[in-house]
C-alpha cells in the first residue's frame, strides 16, 4: 500500500461523517463485525489529549494540578493555577507509523485578574497532510492538504478555597475537501461549543505528611451538529463528560506523587442495528428511512442527542458501560524542577479497542518548562504506536515556593 491510500485510509476514519451515512460509516470502522460498534463523530480532533503532561499520564487531567493546559482538561481548575500569567505551545506528529506530514498544535494563554478569576485563551490546530480524497465509490476526487481548527475563550472563577467554576466557549472550522471539483455541494463546516467544569481541592494530612484530594468533572464540546454539505447531513461533534479524582501525598519536604483515574464517556448517539435483507443491505421503510432493529434514532436534536446517549445502546446496559473509556496516571516529582510521568488509558474493543501505556519526562527553570510523552499501544500495529508530544511552558509572576508544597 503506498503513502497516498495509506493515508486515504485513515483519514476516512476520520472525516468518514462527510462521506458516508452514520450507518455505514459504523460498518466501515467496525470491519461489519456485529459485536462492534463504535461511536463516530465528526471533528475528533477537538477531543485529542494536546500537552505531554495529560498525555504521559494515559490522557488522565481532570483532577490534576492546575496548569497552562488546564483549559483543555478542565477549566474549572484554572483559577486555582498559582503563576499569574503564562504561555505555552505543545506540537505531536500524527499517525507517525504511517505518515509523516501529519500533526496536532496547541497554543494556550492564561492570566490571572485577582486571586479568584483567571482567564484563559487557547488555539488548537490540525494539519492531516496532503491527501487523495475519494468518494464511497474510490473514484478519485482531487488532491489536498485538510485542515481544522479550534479558537477558545475561557473564564474559570473560584467559588471557595475549595471549589471553582470554568466556562469556555470554542469555534470549530473544519475544511476537509478544501476546493475540490468533485463534490460541488462540499465545504467547510463549523460549529460553536462550549465547555463547563467543576473543580474541588481540599488539603489533608496522610501518614503524617501534607496531601491533596481533587475531584473533577468536565462536559466540553457541547454544540451544534456539524455539515460539510447541507442540512439533512449533520453530524455530531465529540461532546464529552469527563470525571476523575486525584490524590497527592509529599513523601519527604522534596519529593512527592499524584495518582490520577479519569472515566470519560461521549454523550452522542450510539448507532443502532438496522435491519438487512437476505444479501446484507439495510431494509428501508415507506419514507427511505433505515429500519432500526434495536437502538434508537441517531437523527436527533443535541439535547435529545446528548441525555439519551445514556440509554440508547442496541445491548443495552451492558453496552453502555462498554462506552466508557478510563484513563490513568502517576506522575512523581521533585520540587517543581523534575517529573516522570506513566500512565494507561482502555477503550473497551467494541467501542474503538485502543489500549496503550504512556511514559513522559517533564524539567523546568525558572520560567521555562518542557515536557515530553510517548504514547506504547497494546496493539504493535496500531496507528497511535510511537505517538511522540513535546510542549513548551513559559509562566511568569511565580510566588515563593514553600519546598513542603513538593
Amino acid at each position: 500500500m503506498n503513502v497516498h491510500l495509506k493515508k486515504s485510509f485513515w483519514f476516512l476514519a476520520f472525516v468518514a461523517p462527510f462521506l458516508v451515512s452514520i450507518q455505514s460509516n459504523a460498518q466501515f470502522l467496525s470491519g461489519q463485525e456485529s459485536d462492534r460498534n463504535p461511536i463516530t463523530v465528526a471533528v475528533p480532533f477537538v477531543g485529542f489529549a494536546p500537552d505531554s503532561r495529560g498525555a504521559a499520564m494515559g490522557d488522565a487531567g481532570v483532577a490534576s494540578a492546575p496548569d497552562a493546559y488546564s483549559v483543555h482538561w478542565n477549566n474549572g481548575k484554572l483559577a486555582f493555577i498559582d503563576n499569574d500569567l503564562g504561555f505555552s505551545f505543545s506540537y505531536s506528529p500524527w499517525l507517525g507509523n504511517i505518515v509523516d506530514d501529519m500533526s496536532l498544535n496547541y497554543l494556550t494563554f492564561y492570566k490571572k485578574i485577582d486571586r479568584i478569576q483567571t482567564i484563559g485563551a487557547s488555539v488548537r490546530y490540525f494539519d492531516l497532510g496532503e491527501i487523495q480524497l475519494t468518494d464511497i465509490n474510490a473514484n478519485a476526487i482531487g488532491l489536498e492538504n485538510p485542515r481544522e481548527a479550534a479558537f477558545d475563550v475561557t473564564y474559570s472563577r473560584k467559588l471557595s478555597e475549595n471549589i471553582g467554576l470554568g466556562g469556555t466557549i470554542r469555534y470549530i472550522w473544519s475544511n476537509l475537501s478544501g476546493n475540490i471539483t468533485g463534490a460541488p455541494d462540499a465545504k467547510a463546516g463549523t460549529s460553536v461549543a462550549i465547555d463547563l467544569g467543576f473543580y474541588y481541592n481540599k488539603e489533608l494530612i496522610f501518614n503524617g505528611k501534607n496531601a491533596e484530594l481533587s475531584l473533577g468533572a468536565h462536559l466540553s464540546n457541547f454544540g451544534q451538529k456539524v455539515t460539510y454539505s447541507n442540512d439533512s447531513n449533520e453530524d455530531f461533534i465529540p461532546t464529552n463528560l469527563r470525571l476523575g479524582a486525584g490524590f497527592k501525598t509529599n513523601i519527604d519536604p522534596y519529593n512527592s506523587i499524584a495518582i490520577l483515574l479519569d472515566f470519560n464517556k461521549l454523550l452522542v448517539p450510539t448507532p443502532p442495528v438496522y435491519q438487512e435483507d437476505e444479501n446484507g443491505e439495510v431494509v428501508n421503510d415507506a419514507n427511505g428511512n433505515p429500519v432500526i432493529l434495536k437502538g434508537k434514532d441517531p437523527n436527533r436534536p443535541l439535547l435529545s442527542g446528548a441525555f439519551g446517549s445514556f440509554t440508547d445502546a442496541p445491548n443495552g446496559f451492558s453496552e453502555e458501560m462498554q462506552e466508557i473509556m478510563i484513563s490513568s496516571g502517576l506522575e512523581y516529582k521533585y520540587r517543581d524542577v523534575f517529573a516522570v510521568r506513566a500512565g494507561y488509558f482502555y477503550e473497551h474493543a467494541n467501542k474503538g479497542d485502543r489500549k496503550y501505556f504512556t511514559a513522559g519526562l517533564g524539567f523546568k527553570y525558572q520560567v521555562f518548562g518542557v515536557d515530553f510523552s510517548y504514547l506504547v499501544p497494546q496493539d504493535n500495529n496500531h496507528p497511535l504506536g510511537d505517538t511522540l508530544r513535546l510542549s513548551f511552558v513559559f509562566s511568569f509572576d511565580t510566588k515563593d515556593e514553600d519546598p513542603t508544597d513538593g
